[in-house]
């Protein structure tokens, strides 16, 4: 399984439009073929960062997903809401307790 993180620092104009395209989508990407789990989390001390939390199933699902259509107009909309870069990792689960 792979984790993706994406976290997202907003201005604060782009943080009402972008749950707005994040509630319009979240159940088609979470439906995308592979992955198991979508989640948005909110920074606890900076009001405009959100990351969200994603599991895909191999590395090649979240590579179809980054290609697809559904990737293309949601991202090319949320980044133009965006004050600084975004952060994205990809990660695999390691020891876990």
């Amino acid at each position: 399984m792979l984790i993706r993180i994406v976290r997202m620092h907003f201005t604060e104009a782009g943080i009402e439009e972008f749950l707005d395209i994040f509630n319009q989508h979240k159940e088609a990407i979470r439906n995308f073929p592979g992955c198991s789990h979508l989640q948005l989390l909110k920074d606890a001390d900076d009001l405009l960062c959100y990351t969200t939390l994603s599991h895909w199933s191999d590395p090649n699902d979240l590579e179809k997903y980054r290609k697809s259509e559904l990737f293309g107009s949601v991202w090319g909309r949320v980044k133009t809401l965006f004050a600084e870069r975004s952060q994205a990792f990809s990660l695999e689960r390691f020891i876990e307790l």
